[in-house]
């Protein structure tokens, strides 16, 4: 049943980045910090063993996380990167996108999802998403399709994924490519498939806070092996498949360069660090799963709050728990952060509508008002702290500080 509710890191002591390397104050700075890491003795001997190895750069842990990837998601093909950002350009740029070619995704994301388009020279066409889940709205994908689109990037919202059936009836009518942004859904399930199985692609993030990390990277995961090769390629400078294996024993030192690619590998230590995270991935979720469903009941009857909705038909891998503040609140979404913040809890707003920032409104292509669902969602969003390592005691000090704010409620404590 889908359901919709309504009513009247370890040690970490630096600044906590946020999506897209934006740094909020230290979490020490917090009683209930946005996100905690959870790095574990095993993490660090397993980044410490790769760095005595003597591979600094892509190696062998890079190749056996690919493999273990593509074992825990079902794609045959995986190509880890330095960045979901840069999977996902790397994906275009394989199809050969670029100048004179459209791609419909949507405004209600982390602005790399477009940046990736307008990097390549092709044109992003925003559409607007649905308001239950903030994912984007199919019927409204159908309309903005022109004899330009190339392809779709549908973004899995805070783990809950996108209507892939009908995303994928509407490339299937016109050809186009489909590429997830899968940055929030490691693990997240669409009717029994596991994301990475379902589309052309996907590209997964393991930046800091995701629910695993290898402190900045991403994968690319597909069934196609065309597609995965002419990635790799890309990856390193458009070196032909033979300069991976140059300093091999027995490698040869000579090889061709066929394109003009990109320096986007993933570090060794980094995918170490991957492998392990990989390794508890399971725990992660049901961590995870273990605090939102505290959340929803601690705020279930909360006046003014408006909870995420969830299909439970899918298995949500909630990297995010995002409220909305309801219209009609005696305190603007605004003040709310700031009062949780003297409270002691660090918040974040995701997202803010891409076509909003000065960069794209330069462009000239859209307008306050365009994509009213999205500008209303952002305008009432608040994303609550969430990590596994999060006690039920966080919790509910959270949903009290909220509480009170709401209620009028303001000292400091």
């Amino acid at each position: 049943m889908a359901q919709q509710h309504e009513s009247g890191s370890e040690g970490h002591q630096g600044a906590i980045p946020l999506d897209g390397g934006c740094y909020d104050p230290p979490v020490s700075d917090f009683r209930v910090p946005f996100f905690r890491p959870h790095i574990d003795d095993d993490d660090v001997a397993a980044v410490a063993e790769s760095l005595r190895s003597g591979w600094l750069t892509t190696g062998p842990n890079a190749r056996a996380l690919e493999e273990e990837l593509s074992a825990y998601c079902g794609a045959p093909f995986v190509n880890v990167v330095n960045s979901c950002t840069a999977a996902m350009q790397l994906a275009l740029a394989a199809w050969e996108i670029g100048p004179g070619d459209e791609v419909i995704t949507t405004p209600y994301t982390f602005v790399a999802t477009a940046n990736v388009i307008v990097h390549l020279g092709a044109t992003p066409v925003f559409v607007d998403v649905r308001e239950r889940d903030f994912n984007i709205d199919p019927a409204k994908i159908a309309e903005a399709v022109t004899p330009a689109t190339r392809a779709i990037i549908p973004v899995h919202f805070a783990g809950e994924p996108c209507d892939m059936d009908a995303i994928g009836e509407i490339a299937g009518a016109h050809g186009l490519k489909v590429l997830e942004d899968a940055a929030h859904a490691i693990g997240t399930e669409y009717l029994g498939r596991r994301i990475g199985t379902i589309s052309d692609a996907a590209a997964f993030s393991f930046y800091a806070n995701k629910n695993m990390t290898t402190t900045e990277g991403g994968a690319l995961a597909t069934a196609d092996e065309e597609l995965s090769e002419r990635v790799r390629s890309l990856t390193l400078h458009g070196m032909t498949r033979d300069a991976y294996r140059r300093y091999d024993a027995g490698g040869a030192w000579r090889y061709d360069v066929t394109s003009i690619g990109y320096k986007d590998n993933l570090p060794d230590p980094a995918a170490a660090l991957g492998r392990r995270q990989l390794a508890r991935l399971e725990w992660s979720i049901e961590e995870r799963t273990r605090v939102a469903l505290r959340y929803t009941k601690n705020l279930g009857d909360m006046e003014h709050v408006v909870l995420p909705w969830f299909d439970e038909r899918h298995r949500q891998a909630w990297h995010l728990y995002v409220v909305q503040i309801g219209e009609s609140a005696p305190v603007e979404r605004d003040e709310v952060i700031r009062a949780l913040a003297a409270k002691g809890v660090q918040t974040s707003v995701h997202f803010i509508p891409v076509h909003t920032f000065t960069a794209y409104r330069e462009m000239g292509r859209w307008n306050d008002g365009d994509f009213p669902v999205a500008e209303k969602l952002s305008a009432g969003a608040v994303s609550l702290p969430m990590f596994p390592d999060m006690t039920d005691e966080e919790v509910d000090y959270v949903c009290d500080a909220l509480g009170d704010i709401l209620r009028g409620r303001f000292r400091q404590s």
